[in-house]
């Protein structure tokens, strides 16, 4: 085995802990590439490296380059049969004097690289996390590769390669522990935050109400205003909380994508209860306690609106809430003996929970009438895993 001199030893450790850094920052990935290749060309001083990532057909493209011609080879692709098509599926390194000449290399040397003559290839990560090759260039006539070159550059190949796979999962684990973190603040902001100011707005709609005779005109109107203020607040902070739960991160990589809707429920009830005076009746069915953040949002908004409308127009005296898990989904209902949804009231909400329910291929309807009250239901499909 060759023993790299102590200079190039040196250069190639510092070059290969820059790389780390890098590759285990907030870096694009691009960018880490580009550091690997222009490293790769400095250190077997080389005109032009390469850095070729492997396809799942076999093919390989140039994705990062560094030298006179690197905007020109960007994105080329070689076939598998080619020297860095077979390194990057796992062969040994390639290293001639000539690229245009060694019949092992010269049939897959595309135009715009046949000015170089000395080649070398190295496989691009080590066992079996291989992202491709990495290929350094000398223009026609310089001195070949020496030996030592070339073993410094299959060292160095193969640790810049772990790093990014290893950064790869670092990255990874970042993005996940990030989403859980969006996801507890949303969850905070939807089941705290909002709740409590719906409980507000509903308390001071109902003193503007009882009180509607004793108040001033324009006290009337300034307290109509505060209530407007708190629903446009809500919607707000529902709005920060989709954005905060909009993310790449797959699904099925979390463990906070899962709701207690039963615990959800128990609490919109709760607090209907309070601003109506009694409690209304709640009848859970079936597990409720893994739901899907998506589906249960869903399921809360509906009873949510559903509530607030027995609250400021029914005058009901008996509420029944049931929500149940079977083979079809979930299944909310909700019922009350008031006087029905009046005609003059805005149905701006039951409207949104109509397009809530067709985006998320469920369905949504109400039965209301003086003589037998309201009947809400909402009915989500659940796509199991």
């Amino acid at each position: 085995m060759l023993l790299m001199e102590p200079t190039l030893a040196a250069r190639a450790l510092a070059a290969a802990t820059e790389i780390t850094a890098s590759a285990l920052s907030d870096t694009e990935p691009d960018d880490v590439l580009g550091t690997v290749v222009r490293h790769a060309a400095e250190l077997a001083d080389a005109d032009l490296g390469l850095v070729m990532v492997r396809t799942d057909d076999g093919d390989v493209t140039v994705e990062a380059a560094h030298g006179a011609a690197d905007r020109d080879v960007l994105g080329l692709v070689l076939p598998p049969e080619s020297a860095a098509g077979q390194v990057a599926a796992g062969g040994e390194t390639v290293v001639t004097d000539d690229v245009t000449d060694d019949p092992r290399t010269s049939r897959f040397v595309p135009e715009v690289l046949r000015s170089y003559g000395p080649f070398a290839a190295a496989a691009f990560g080590q066992g079996g996390r291989l992202l491709g090759a990495l290929t350094v260039y000398r223009d026609k006539g310089a001195e070949p590769f020496s030996p030592e070159t070339v073993e410094m550059l299959t060292a160095f190949a193969g640790q810049a390669g772990v790093v990014l796979a290893l950064a790869e999962g670092a990255n990874a684990r970042h993005r996940i522990t990030l989403y859980e973190e969006r996801e507890r603040i949303a969850r905070e902001l939807h089941d705290v935050i909002v709740q409590r100011l719906y409980a507000a707005g509903m308390q001071l709609d109902r003193v503007r109400r009882r009180m509607r005779w004793r108040f001033a005109k324009a006290d009337s109107e300034r307290l109509g205003e505060a209530i407007d203020q708190l629903d446009a607040t809500i919607q707000e902070i529902r709005g920060t909380v989709r954005e905060l739960r909009s993310t790449e991160v797959e699904p099925r990589q979390l463990s906070a994508t899962r709701t207690d809707l039963a615990e959800s429920a128990r609490g919109e009830v709760r607090t209907a209860g309070e601003l109506l005076g009694y409690p209304p009746t709640l009848e859970l069915s079936g597990e409720l306690a893994d739901i899907p953040a998506e589906r249960a949002d869903h399921i809360r908004a509906a009873l949510r609106e559903a509530l607030s409308n027995v609250v400021r127009h029914s005058g009901a005296s008996e509420v029944r809430v049931t929500l149940r898990r079977d083979d079809g989904g979930l299944r909310l209902r909700v019922r009350d003996n008031g006087c029905g949804v009046p005609r003059d009231v805005e149905k701006r909400g039951l409207r949104h929970l109509a397009e809530r329910a067709k985006g998320a291929g469920g369905t949504f309807t109400i039965n209301s009438s003086p003589s037998m009250g309201t009947m809400v239901a909402f009915d989500l499909p659940l796509d199991e895993e």
